[in-house]
């Protein structure tokens, strides 16, 4: 008599219910869409809102104008003024700190107590307050402050109109370089050494291995460094009012977000600055946008 033996069936896997899912999933996803629609979706609807009126606190009733307010600034001196301004500070934010802190960061990539205490001293000025910044600069590039005697010079760096913006500009580079040195000595730090030992083999020297190893193999670190860069440059704000408060004279160092925050709270025309805003926001998300998919492109060919 032959014994059957019973093979036990696998147990089903029992599925939650669907809706017991989608609450599962909410929980998670919920607080995050929440607090992004409460403090970023609601304030641009709402600022959109505004530029299509007239809105102001003077104003005896608000209402709908509709492109009025973009228009009028398209063709208003001042606002492509500050547009001209905000474009030549972004240009030297991004440029300079990019440029000095590749130096910095090969400077940096080496072992020993020493290259991590420069680090740190590297990074301290990113952590600043922007006025605190801001008011120990102003100290020394006054007329008679601390860098033009130590020159022997008189120098404007923030009365001469020809000179404030790029003193601003530097001011604001020399903040950032510590963010760019930090990210291109992590991008460094990850390259393979038998890439370096390769070059050496062949014979490269040192400027050719950087340009054809060392370079190459940062574009993802440039990509970061360049975005950053341009979304603090187009928003610069905080410096300028501390350093020049929009002079000397009239609009020389104005960029765009200083003149929404001078439109909307000081001269409470709250329509045409939610509209300026509006227009920086596309600036800024066009300009972003052409630049990651250039660079990307650079890492996608590299």
């Amino acid at each position: 008599m032959l014994l059957r033996q019973r093979v036990a069936a696998p147990a089903r896997k029992v599925r939650a219910p669907a809706w017991d899912r989608v609450a599962y999933l909410l929980s998670f996803v919920a607080p995050g869409v929440l607090v992004y629609a409460c403090f970023v979706l609601a304030p641009i609807l709402l600022s959109f809102g505004y530029s299509l009126t007239n809105a102001s606190l003077f104003a005896t009733e608000t209402r709908f104008t509709g492109l009025d307010n973009y228009l009028r600034l398209l063709a208003d001196p001042a606002f492509l003024t500050s547009l001209k301004v905000t474009t030549i500070l972004t240009l030297i934010i991004v440029v300079v700190p990019n440029v000095a802190g590749v130096g910095v960061a090969v400077l940096l990539d080496r072992p020993g107590w020493l290259y991590n205490a420069l680090r740190g001293v590297f990074f301290v000025p990113v952590v600043l307050s922007s006025v605190v910044v801001s008011v120990v600069w102003m100290a020394m590039l006054q007329d008679e402050g601390l860098l033009n005697q130590v020159l022997g010079v008189r120098v404007g760096w923030l009365s001469d109109p020809d000179l404030a913006l790029y003193s601003i500009g530097f001011i604001i580079s020399w903040q950032m370089l510590g963010f760019c040195s930090v990210v291109y000595l992590a991008a460094l730090q990850g390259i393979p050494q038998s890439l370096n030992e390769a070059a050496d083999i062949d014979g490269a020297s040192a400027w050719t291995r950087f340009r054809k190893v060392t370079w190459p193999l940062l574009a993802p670190a440039l990509t970061t460094n360049t975005v950053m860069l341009l979304i603090t440059g187009f928003k610069a704000y905080d410096h300028i009012q501390v350093l020049t408060a929009g002079g000397p004279g009239v609009g020389t160092t104005a960029t765009v977000a200083f003149n929404v925050i001078q439109v909307g709270f000081t001269a409470n025309r709250t329509g045409e600055s939610s509209a300026m805003a509006i227009l920086m926001l596309v600036i800024i998300a066009v300009v972003s946008g052409v630049v990651l998919r250039v660079l990307n492109r650079r890492e996608v060919d590299l």
